[in-house]
């Protein structure tokens, strides 16, 4: 076999096997322990393969394996072709880079080359985190949600350090395998990272058993209905109709013991003038009920609209929060927030946030550092990205040591605690109200991440920035 031909198979069988395994192992509902070996193939075959075989192997498997979203974002968000195909293209043209340096390192010294991949992976997410509306969605992270002795080390690292557990495994594998045998520098970066694993899982399972059930606990309802017509209202006659049907709902499961019932983010549209009838309304149910109400709702006064969830409690007080992070396009008219909502119960400190406010680690961590053990999350999600949307949630409370109560539209109703454990969850639309009744622990567990924030991420980017000009100082020096 000739040499192009031969390189053409090699990169073509990768690229195949890697894509299949990022196709299952990633996207809106991932089979986490495929995650783990998908670019094994791609960065073994790199060892073989020219620079060109090499990133086009890498290219095509991240751009395959990516359009496991394709659907979600085209036809369920409808959003425009051009910024899919971005959406896709980008990471793919990073990853070929990576695995090109990868590939200089591996000739060089096997264990920086299996060092220099997740710490250049994760300075990438970083900075996209930082930069994009989008938050940390997409994140290879999300994909172990169901790993739970993984994702304990969100506690310390935040997201980053599952990531950065994820590539280090793969480019660990694949020096190893593909590596010199008698090189005793790879053999003794193997036992560290058999050890660094081993110190990862063993900490998330020691987590997880020394987790004691909170003792403060408190009945929490949450209600949805998926219905076309009950979607989002703006008309003043279906606002209090919806409004109404919402209030009975409310009551039936305070009649069931909820102290807290939590309705999703924009139920309905309403103008500063009509506010106070809506008001009235939630405010007697309240009162009578003996139950606080949370509820999402765009409030309109003169040019602003606000993304806002209204609690009403018992004693007729109104506490309000207004959404900080707005979808693209979908909630470009919208003002965005600025300040967080706490108040102290008898169980402990509460909050409230909504729906995209939980793709981004830093609104939680603030709400951690004020010592929330429960957080109130009225949402909208858009049925298939239900469960990941609400499982990156999860993953805010594991950081930032607190329960999690997310009530969505089309998606998935969820109490979950600061472990990760998911106490309850129930698919909204199997009725025309969709409820869930449970008890909530209320804790806050103070955690690594929830005080020194990025670290980790920052110290990714030293390393890979260290690696990479003392790499080129070698070079020179060979020169």
């Amino acid at each position: 076999m000739k040499p192009t031909q031969r390189s053409f198979v090699i990169s073509g069988l990768a690229a195949l096997l890697s894509a299949i395994l990022l196709y299952f192992g990633t996207g809106l509902h991932p089979l986490w322990w495929l995650t783990w070996f998908a670019i094994v193939p791609v960065l073994m075959a790199a060892a073989r393969l020219s620079m060109g075989w090499t990133f086009a192997a890498a290219f095509v498997a991240w751009s395959l394996g990516g359009l496991n979203m394709w659907r979600y974002l085209h036809v369920d968000l409808e959003i425009p072709l051009i910024p899919v195909i971005t959406f896709l293209v980008l990471p793919a043209l990073w990853f070929g880079a990576l695995v090109l340096i990868y590939r200089r390192f591996l000739r060089a010294s096997p264990w920086r080359a299996a060092l220099i991949l997740p710490t250049l992976w994760v300075s990438y997410e970083f900075v996209s985190a930082r930069v994009s509306p989008h938050g940390t969605f997409g994140n290879v992270g999300y994909t172990q949600m169901d790993f739970l002795p993984l994702i304990q080390v969100a506690s310390i690292t935040g997201i980053w350090g599952i990531s950065f557990c994820l590539f280090l495994f793969a480019g660990t594998a694949s020096v190893l395998l593909s590596g010199d045998k008698g090189d005793k520098s790879l053999g003794r970066f193997g036992v560290l990272a058999a050890l660094w694993f081993a110190l990862i899982l063993g900490l998330g399972g020691w987590r997880m058993y020394t987790h004691s059930p909170s003792q403060n606990k408190v009945m929490v309802g949450m209600l949805a209905s998926d219905l076309r017509e009950n979607r989002l209202t703006s008309k003043h006659d279906d606002t209090l109709r919806l409004a109404q049907q919402y209030v009975q709902q409310a009551e039936s499961l305070a009649a069931q013991g909820a102290k807290i019932v939590v309705i999703p983010e924009k139920t309905f549209a309403i103008a500063d003038t009509d506010m106070g009838e809506v008001d009235a309304m939630f405010l007697s149910a309240a009162r009578q009920s003996g139950a606080m109400i949370v509820m999402g709702l765009i409030h309109v006064a003169n040019d602003a609209k606000w993304n806002e969830a209204r609690l009403y409690s018992p004693a007729g007080e109104i506490k309000t929060y207004d959404k900080h992070h707005m979808l693209p396009e979908f909630e470009s008219n919208l003002t965005p927030g600025v300040s967080r909502t706490t108040w102290d119960e008898n169980s402990g400190r509460w909050g409230m946030a909504i729906c995209k406010d939980m793709d981004f680690p830093r609104l939680s961590r603030e709400y951690g550092n004020d010592g929330t053990g429960l957080l109130l999350v009225p949402a909208w999600d858009f049925d298939t990205d239900g469960w990941m949307h609400g499982r990156m949630a999860v993953l805010r409370g594991v950081e930032s040591g607190f329960t999690i109560v997310r009530a969505p539209k089309q998606g998935v109703l969820a109490v979950t605690d600061d472990a990760g454990h998911v106490v309850a969850e129930r698919v909204t639309g199997t009725a025309a109200f969709t409820s869930l009744l449970v008890a909530a622990p209320v804790r806050h567990s103070a955690t690594v991440y929830d005080r020194f924030g990025d670290w980790f991420a920052w110290l990714n980017v030293a390393i890979a920035l260290w690696l990479l000009i003392d790499s080129a100082a070698r070079r020179r020096q060979r020169a």
